[in-house]
């Protein structure tokens, strides 16, 4: 692997480690999914689920994300997804590739201005005066929308760096000044030191005299030079808290400069990061570039990109990053006039979810972005049909994207349809076997297990048509109602309640089955008008709130199914959030989760799921508002 794939690849693994930025929706299909669902794979022997493994490191309080780019598969916390198949971030690149480019005056302008901001700081084009024109951009650039008033941030951060060299200078000025003023304390203690009486000792031949003498001049010269000492001890002492305050207002503004750079590279913001990274080298030019984070991060740098964390790192990463997208959409319009949708539209989602605000995404034409968008839904639309097990449609579909991408595999998805077919027809075969030889046992097993691996094989109502023609009206009929009943087929049973209500009139041990399905099926059915209802008054976020109340608890339910998906696209902010503060709820991170319920509860004043959010958590916080 050449360099320039391997640092493309480094770029994708750190992005993708940090979860906060998995944002794909590419067309994607199980690798081998099965007619039934399989168990749960058991935890490791000794491990604990759902957190760090013994030895492991651990980042937020969790083991250290990995992802593995071969399968596109990541893994944290105990958990795995595939970045490119994950519904939690489907609304927001569905939004993406519905809306408009941003080719407008306004947008134009701003990217004027950062590439502005980028050439004056440049290292062949860095001056003083180049710095502050710079400086002088950022209010600007700030006033846009799309800056998320960041250059502000980096200007703020900037000035404070600027106000700590100030300060810095001022203790340097006051030390030098305390300097003199210790010379000058030294020389007068000096002089102290030599003066004595203008008399001259007494005679020798008189030693008491003599020795009293000596020991009055001892006690004038260390009077003498007492204030000098003390005032000398002094001014060393503050020497000394100066500089030591010196490095420590300098250490804190570059940790806290630092702590911004990385903030804007776990946002993908990142011409805001060369912005940064540029204005520091500027200011702090001690050639000390490394950066002062903790363990877990450090570990996370180090771990990704096999480098130590520094300022030429982050640097390093976002020019990648940004060569990055660019490559990944000059990609996808290319794939796109080839026909090579299934590549194009993992290309796009690729770029996304690295570069969502680059300007080579935010200007991608709309007509071009639907094209990804149209095969990206027949691929999720061909995965639910597969997990629902209706291999009928499952083969429409697969044939549909065959023609709109020359490059799609339907080697996967095709296996696991003929396969589901054949299996489907073995226990059809043994039914019929069954049912000639009286074996009532065995027939109903069989019948079962084809209805199971796929309930819409039309074969399956021919033999059951068969089998039943041999019995009265009644007796098929009971034997329909059983058999929708272990397909959990409601929705069939309520369609055809005429014919099952007078069939188990006589039959109290059905009654009572059939009477609860049908009342399940009221709630499911009143629970779809009133969700359509409520959107057709544009209130999506209230009609998908009550149709996730019913889904809560009648989620096999195929039509409430469509329902909530169309909804939780049109309600795709509201959504996310309620999600969001669930899942900080289910971590016990009641500040951010309460947080998350305000802001869902900002969007949708009325809603439900926010408020009784919001009541069990601030009950959880103060337990004696209880009461």
């Amino acid at each position: 692997m050449n360099t320039k794939n391997r640092t493309s690849k480094v770029v994708r693994l750190w992005l993708a480690t940090l979860a906060a930025s998995a944002l794909s929706l590419t067309a994607q299909v199980p690798d081998a999914p099965a007619p039934a669902r399989p168990a749960p794979a058991p935890a490791p022997a000794g491990g604990k689920p759902g957190g760090a493994q013994p030895g492991q490191p651990s980042f937020l309080g969790k083991d250290v994300p990995s992802f593995d780019p071969g399968s596109e598969v990541l893994t944290w916390d105990g958990k795995s997804w595939n970045v490119n198949n994950n519904r939690v971030f489907q609304a927001r690149f569905e939004k993406y590739l519905n809306s408009p480019e941003e080719t407008s005056k306004e947008a134009s302008d701003y990217r004027a201005i950062l590439n502005a901001i980028l050439d004056k700081l440049a290292p062949q084009n860095l001056t003083g005066k180049s710095l502050m024109d710079a400086f002088k951009l950022l209010p600007k650039a700030s006033g846009y929308d799309i800056d998320a008033r960041l250059c502000d941030s980096i200007a703020d951060t900037v000035y404070s760096a600027w106000s700590a060299q100030n300060a810095g200078q001022q203790l340097a000025e006051a030390t030098v000044a305390m300097d003199e003023e210790r010379k000058r304390l030294e020389w007068n203690a000096q002089i102290a030191s030599q003066g004595g009486s203008l008399s001259g000792p007494p005679s020798a031949k008189n030693g008491a005299a003599s020795q009293q003498w000596s020991k009055d001049q001892q006690m004038s010269r260390d009077m003498k030079m007492h204030p000098y000492i003390t005032r000398l001890a002094e001014l060393v002492a503050l020497q000394k808290a100066n500089q030591l305050k010196k490095e420590l207002n300098k250490l804190q503004t570059k940790i806290e400069f630092q702590t911004f750079m990385v903030q804007l590279f776990l946002q993908r913001r990142f011409q805001h990061v060369l912005m940064a990274t540029r204005f520091y080298r500027a200011i702090f030019n001690d050639g000390d570039t490394k950066l002062q984070v903790g363990k877990d991060a450090k570990d996370l740098f180090s771990k990704s990109i096999g480098m130590p964390p520094t300022v030429s790192t982050l640097d390093a990463m976002a020019n990648e990053a940004i060569r990055d997208v660019r490559e990944s959409v000059q990609a996808y319009n290319f794939l796109v006039e080839k026909n090579e949708l299934d590549s194009a539209t993992k290309r796009l989602g690729e770029a996304f979810t690295i570069g969502e605000y680059m300007p080579e995404i935010r200007t991608l034409p709309r007509e071009k972005k639907r094209m990804a968008l149209a095969y990206a839904q027949k691929g999720n639309q061909l995965i639910s049909t597969i997990e629902v097990r209706d291999y009928t449609l499952a083969e429409k579909l697969v044939k549909e994207m065959k023609a709109m991408a020359q490059d799609f595999d339907e080697s996967k998805p095709m296996a696991a349809i003929s396969t589901a077919k054949t299996v489907s027809a073995m226990h059809l075969a043994k039914a019929r076997n069954a049912a000639l030889s009286g074996d009532k046992a065995t027939l109903e097993t069989e019948l079962k297990e084809a209805a199971e691996t796929w309930p819409s094989n039309p074969k399956l109502q021919e033999v059951a048509g068969m089998i039943f023609s041999q019995g009265d009206v009644q007796a098929k009929a009971l034997v329909d109602l059983d058999q929708l009943m272990s397909q959990k087929n409601y929705r069939q049973i309520y369609d055809d309640k005429l014919r099952f209500i007078a069939a188990v009139a006589t039959d109290p041990t059905r009654q009572g089955g059939l009477k609860k399905v049908l009342d399940n099926m009221q709630i499911i059915e009143t629970a779809i008008m009133k969700g359509t209802e409520i959107s057709k008054a544009g209130n999506y976020p209230g009609a998908w709130e009550s149709v996730e109340q019913a889904f809560e608890q009648f989620p096999e339910d195929s039509k409430l199914n469509q329902l909530r998906a169309n909804l939780t696209t049109q309600a795709a902010d509201f959504v996310r959030t309620i999600r969001t503060a669930e899942d900080m709820e289910q971590k016990d991170q009641v500040g951010s989760s309460l947080a998350w319920y305000l802001k869902a509860q900002k969007i949708y004043p009325a809603s439900e799921f926010a408020k009784d959010g919001v009541s069990r958590l601030v009950k959880k916080v103060l337990p004696e508002s209880e009461g």
